[in-house]
Parts: C-alpha cells; structure tokens; sequence
C-alpha cells in the first residue's frame, strides 16, 4: 500500500500558497498528471499519493522554481509549468529562473498581449537573431523557430530599423500536386504559406497586414521568386528549407545585402526532397560551422511545449498496432 507523503512548501503566507497551486487547485492538478500520482493540499502541506522518492524530489524542485518566480511578481501559465517539469532534472534551476526572470517582450499581438520566448533555446535563438546576420533554426514543428523569426522581423520593421520583410519558402509538393491548384505559382503555394500568414495577422491584424503586403512591405513568396536579386534592408526568412537543394540552399544565401539578415528555418527530420537528393539545409549546417556573423541554433523536444493530453496521443498513436 502507496504512504501518503506530506511536506510544506516554503511560503510565506497563505497569498503565496494560493497562487502555487493555482485556482482551484489547477496547477496542483496539472503536476500530478505530469507526475502520475495523486496530489491534495490543505492549504499548509502538500500530501503525495505516492512514496517514489524521485517524484517527491522532483516536485518539491518544481515548487522551489514557483515560489521564485512567485516572489518576484512573476505570472507563469500551463505552458510554464510543462517545460518547467521536463527541464527540471536536465539544466540547471538558476538558469531556468532566470529565463523566466530576464523575460522580455519581442512584441505584442494586435490586442495587446505582450509574447514572451519560452524556453532556453528561443530566448538564445533571439539573441542569435539579434547578433547575426544569417541565422538557422533547426528542430521539429511547435518549437516556435519560424513564428519567432517572423515576430522579430515586424519588430524591427515597426520600429523603423528594416524596410521590407520578405517570407519564402520551396514549392516542394509534399504529396499534394501542386499543379491541379488554380492560380500562379505564388498563389498555388499560398496555403503552404499559411503560418507566415497567421503570425502575421496575430500581431499586425489582418487588414495592416494585406496593407503591407499590397504595398510591397511584405512579401511572401516562393523560393524560386529570389533568383537574380539582391535583398537590402530586410529580414529575409526562409521556412522549410529542409526542403531546399543544396542549389537552392546556395542561391537563397547569396541573396544577401547589405542591413539585411536572413533567418533560415526548417526540420531536418521531415524534409519532402526524393531520397536521393540531399537537403540544402543539411548541408549548409555543416559547411557553415564557426563563420562569423553566421549562427546554428539548435531545437528539440524540450523546446515543444504540449498539453500532457497530447504527449498521451502521440505515444498512443506510435504504439497502435494495424
């Protein structure tokens, strides 16, 4: 039979037992999912379902990093407190504390809400962005690597520093075919496009955003649309470029002018490219090591963020059997 464990987190007043645990218990709840034990509270202890020292260990970690944050009038979220538990036992608290305590806005939505990185790897992903004239992202979907590119990029061109934002991407079919959809190349490829698109309306809202697009402000585009140009005084973002010849990893690059800086984003686990040909974004990550003024960041699943209902279907779904 399982021993209820009870211990007190160190708080200071009842304000600060609340706000730990969340309304109505939420946080509470949400860590004893991700721990797969029971957790209650009397409003003074915590009281485990369980005698599993690391569990134990764990959460009294995880509290210690809330009750930071806590006292230092930080607001944290769901999302906050699922990387919280899968980085907890793999870097270092400060340095986890003192993501959360050095936040700083990149921008705010179109109704004001201010986005914050959030995880290690985005906060140095922007500070490499900041840094560097050309920069990869590469990781797997979710990580935030091409929605924070497009946020920095309207930063700057609403503060003046850029001119012009350009957003390109390869027309890799991917399985669909591409030329039983109406229209031109660039409004074939549009649907592709469609997450550079809605970073765009959340910050800028859709009718500023077709103003700047209609303006040439904006402009999203296929790859195949950068050839015989030299871009200057803008930010230059490439998504899935694991989708890229190497070719076209070349001619993109060579793209750059002067006050310009590219981003180039992509997973090189998903590319769409036939077997035999290799990935421009491959090859141009191990080529381009140790260059100044060129900067490969690197995601992983840490960086992906889910709800623990989420994480259950995938798992569900990799063990199903046909």
């Amino acid at each position: 039979m399982t021993n209820i464990v009870k211990f007190e987190p160190e708080i200071n007043n009842l304000g600060e037992m609340v706000d730990l645990l969340g309304v109505n218990d939420k946080n509470l709840k949400l860590l004893g999912k991700l721990l797969k034990t029971n957790l209650y509270s009397n409003n003074e202890q915590i009281l485990i379902d369980s005698d599993d020292e690391e569990i134990i260990q764990k959460l009294k970690k995880i509290f210690h990093v809330l009750i930071t944050l806590i006292r230092n009038n930080i607001v944290y979220n769901e999302r906050d407190i699922i990387y919280l538990f899968h980085t907890i036992d793999k870097i270092d608290n400060q340095e986890i504390i003192s993501l959360f305590l050095s936040r700083k806005e990149i921008i705010k939505t179109y109704n004001g809400k201010p986005v914050f990185p959030k995880t290690i790897n985005q906060k140095k992903y922007l500070e490499a962005i900041e840094n560097n004239a050309i920069i990869f992202g590469i990781g797997p979907a979710g990580t935030g690597k091409t929605y924070l590119a497009v946020l920095s990029a309207l930063k700057k061109l609403k503060d003046n520093q850029i001119k012009k934002i350009i957003l390109t991407r390869p027309a890799v079919e991917a399985g669909e075919k591409l030329g039983f959809l109406p229209g031109d190349l660039k409004e074939k490829i549009d649907p592709y496009l469609r997450p550079l698109y809605d970073a765009m309306y959340e910050i800028l809202g859709v009718k500023l955003s077709t103003e700047y697009i209609e303006k040439g402000i904006i402009e999203i585009a296929p790859l195949a649309y950068m050839r015989g140009r030299t871009l200057e005084n803008a930010y230059v973002i490439l998504d899935e470029a694991q989708n890229t010849t190497i070719n076209q990893m070349k001619l993109f690059l060579t793209r750059l002018g002067f006050g310009s800086k590219m981003i180039v984003t992509g997973d090189i686990t998903q590319s769409d490219l036939p077997p035999q040909v290799q990935s421009g974004l491959i090859r141009a990550s191990h080529i381009l090591k140790n260059v100044d003024d060129i900067k490969i960041m690197y995601f992983d699943e840490l960086d992906v963020v889910r709800h623990p209902l989420v994480q259950t279907i995938i798992k569900r779904f990799e063990n199903a059997k046909d």
